[in-house]
């Protein structure tokens, strides 16, 4: 039995540095580095490296990638099951980083967009057993949902990524989630375009009380704002467990680790595979597990790239 599993996307990233982000037309000189990556597959490194049992359920095309990030797998000793799409390539991301660690990145889903509800259906028995479902939108939404929806009727905790902004993001797969972890544009995108609300571009400079309110118009009972460098922002529904448990009350706020950045990519991943390991580790510690996913977040950054970067149990420990 797993603890968590993980379904969403791998994704090979192709990453340059250089010290300034060229602008339009302009080409600069750099370093270049490829290793794996992907929403989905970060978040499963993330939580296995932190000695929580993991499962990733993902797909990958036929080609030199997919040997990779099996190779990948096998050293990790990260339990898998890839759907192989012959048709289509792996995901691939083209990322620049720049010398502050701050990155442009467009992706390219291949093989994550044939990722089908029969392949997640046929582990239907290991979402159903375990603590904890994650998800992404990296991959064909429609997978998405039928793992989301197996595992709210085994009563599962469900923990819904809304990233990256996905056009194919749905009322109901938000409603199927217990614990939202968005960042400040996903959560702009999710209420106003999906949800048709109304908040603000700029909602994270309001008072705490008023973005407690926009997080209980997104009907999760659990909502987790990553901030970047400002941390991030927890909201309860009152009558929720997790509030009742609380000391902090219904909302508050934990700031960001302080840490030498080298590379901010994949820090989101990193925070969401890390919340799933501390509720795991930490039963019933709602604001321990969220001060340890911002440990491993802030420890993310100090190494290039996104799934090799993620940090192991000992380097928790250490720090």
């Amino acid at each position: 039995m797993f603890d968590v599993v993980v379904v969403g996307s791998y994704v090979q990233d192709l990453a340059f540095n250089t010290e300034i982000f060229p602008a339009p037309g302009e080409t600069r000189i750099g370093a270049f580095r490829t290793g794996p990556g992907g929403k989905g597959f970060n978040q499963a490194v993330a939580c296995n490296r932190l000695g929580v049992n993991t499962l990733f359920i993902g797909a990958v095309g036929d080609d030199i990638f997919a040997k990779g990030v099996r190779e990948f797998i096998a050293s990790e000793k990260l339990h898998a099951e890839l759907q192989v799409c012959t048709d289509h390539p792996t995901g691939a991301a083209s990322i620049v980083v720049n010398a502050d660690g701050q990155n442009l990145i467009v992706v390219a889903l291949g093989a994550n967009n044939d990722l089908s509800s029969d392949h997640i259906g046929s582990f239907a028995a290991q979402i159903s057993q375990a603590k904890y479902l994650v998800c992404q939108v990296e991959n064909n939404v429609s997978a998405t949902e039928a793992a989301m929806k197996i595992a709210r009727e085994a009563s599962v905790t469900t923990i819904l990524n809304p990233a990256p902004i996905n056009d194919g993001l749905t009322i109901e797969l938000v409603q199927r989630a217990d614990i939202l972890v968005p960042n400040e544009t996903e959560f702009v995108f999710l209420m106003n375009t999906v949800l048709n609300h109304n908040i603000p571009n700029d909602f994270w400079l309001q008072d705490d009380a008023s973005i407690h309110q926009f997080c209980r118009q997104s009907g999760a009972a659990t909502v987790v704002l990553t901030l970047g460098d400002k941390g991030c922002f927890v909201s309860f529904d009152e009558n929720s467990d997790n509030a009742r448990n609380s000391a902090d009350g219904p909302y508050y706020r934990i700031g960001a680790t302080s840490v030498d950045v080298v590379d901010t990519t994949g820090a989101g991943d990193a925070f969401n595979g890390g919340l799933a390991a501390g509720l795991v580790r930490f039963p019933g510690e709602f604001r321990t597990a969220i001060e340890y996913a911002n440990k491993v977040a802030g420890l993310s950054t100090t190494k290039p790239g996104t799934a090799p970067a993620m940090p192991t149990l000992k380097e928790i420990e250490a720090a």
